[in-house]
């Protein structure tokens, strides 16, 4: 109780009146870094956060690790995003990776590149990386309020007063930054309030999606390799006959589908494949569109577990392995290529039986393995939900926002950082360094505006 006190003695301290102050809502990666830049540039900044700590959603970034960027070079990293990249371009050309990897070496984290050109903190733990945007902003003598859940922004005409909140007073402001990311994870507080904050004032949302998320089958397969990883492996996604996307990498069996970092970083492209099945509606009665994914005719994915091996080599091997132990039974050979619970269940796919002795396989039987082998097809009939996903896709408008400034094109003095915005990427560290970099010309941008 003490603290609910606090918060409201606190933001009392900032009455309604004119002022130049800079109000940050939200303390997620890209809030706190738009807090840091600002007041870098000698603004008084205030940063409102409705939990009671910072970055809860970035302490989970990288399974705890925390992804802060990608080593690529510009042109690279701008395709790793979907169709809207090209927005980026602009905060990117002001603050990129090595801008960022540079601001936490500076403040002592140092970092490392790991494969896919992946950057960690060498601490492999998001805690550091948090505490060193805490003492940030500490030292910048950033006003930090939390428990301060923000209701809306108060604009007179087109131009920013100021913000109020649901259990205390207003903060009276001339620039507004919303930094409070979209509707995923909403366990850590991305619940989409300033979505709808933005949309009371007039600014388009476009329809929310999952963004790396999981993706659910037609068959009950998964639910038998529940939990079961694959490497090394090729997914190719087809709408009817035609090949949307082809990768290899990592995939999770979960109960209802797949998942893992191969099918996370796909599924944006799938999931707009999908959405011609999809019908909007309002995200948790928030007001805001939200595509739902429903069920898909003709989207489905073809898994090769021998990506190495052309059809004909895979066939050869195992005619050679069949001669090699004609004894033998067949599952203890199909244990030799795929893990156990993986070779039972292609066995009876196959219509093999797994006491069946290698001299006694039929041709027909060696084709339907070897096709399951290089091929196993899985009907896609939807998504996770937008709360499983680890991005929201969607978010505000682009031609409201101006990309060079990150400022809305319909309030002045409002300014969009983070998931709020329209654009999403793979995994690798890049949604994060989007974070970065749209907070730091967001704070930049209203400091020297």
């Amino acid at each position: 109780m003490a603290a609910y006190f606090w918060i409201i003695s606190a933001i009392s301290r900032y009455p309604l009146v004119q002022t130049k102050r800079i109000v940050v809502v939200g303390a997620g990666p890209s809030g706190m870094m738009a807090a840091i830049r600002a007041s870098q540039l000698n603004q008084e900044v205030i940063l409102c956060e409705k939990n009671s700590i910072p970055g809860r959603k970035l302490f989970l970034s990288g399974k705890g690790r925390c992804n802060l960027t990608n080593a690529c070079n510009p042109d690279l990293f701008l395709k790793r995003f979907s169709k809207n990249g090209e927005f980026l371009r602009n905060a990117f050309g002001k603050f990129f990776n090595q801008d960022l990897i540079n601001f936490f070496k500076a403040r002592g984290l140092e970092l490392k590149t790991e494969r896919q050109l992946r950057v960690f903190p060498v601490t492999d733990s998001s805690a550091s990386v948090i505490e060193v945007l805490k003492k940030e902003l500490i030292k910048n003598k950033v006003r930090i309020i939390y428990k301060a859940k923000a209701k809306g922004i108060l604009a007179e005409g087109n131009t920013v007063k100021g913000v109020s909140f649901e259990s205390a007073e207003s903060i009276s402001c001339s620039r507004v930054i919303l930094g409070t990311g979209g509707v995923s994870y909403s366990f850590t507080g991305s619940s989409g309030e300033g979505l709808m904050m933005a949309q009371k004032l007039g600014h388009k949302i476009v329809p929310l999606r999952p963004g790396l998320v999981s993706l659910r089958v037609k068959e009950k397969y998964p639910k038998i390799l529940e939990g079961l990883t694959l490497k090394n492996i090729r997914i190719k996604f087809y709408n009817g006959k035609k090949e949307i996307v082809s990768e290899v990498g990592e995939l999770v069996f979960t109960e209802t589908g797949i998942s893992g970092p191969l099918v996370l970083t796909l599924s944006g492209r799938i999931i707009d494949w999908l959405e011609d099945k999809k019908e909007v509606y309002p995200v948790r009665n928030l007001g805001l569109p939200h595509k739902h994914s429903g069920i898909s005719n003709g989207v489905y994915a073809e898994i090769d577990l021998k990506p190495g091996l052309s059809p004909e080599q895979l066939d050869g091997r195992l005619l050679r392995e069949f001669k090699i132990g004609p004894k033998k039974n067949i599952k203890n050979i199909m244990k030799s290529l795929l893990p156990l619970k993986l070779a039972d269940l292609i066995m009876g796919i196959a219509k093999v039986k797994p006491a069946q002795k290698a001299n006694q396989i039929t041709h027909d039987e060696r084709r339907r393995i070897s096709v399951l082998l290089k091929g196993w097809r899985l009907n896609i009939t939807g998504s996770g939900s937008i709360e499983e996903g680890m991005v929201t896709r969607g978010g505000g408008s682009l031609k409201e926002i101006n990309p060079a400034t990150m400022e809305s094109r319909l309030i002045h003095g409002l300014y969009f950082c983070g998931e709020m915005i329209d654009v999403d990427a793979d995994t690798g560290g890049f949604n994060l360094q989007a974070a970065f970099s749209t907070g730091y010309l967001a704070g930049e941008s209203a400091a020297l505006n």
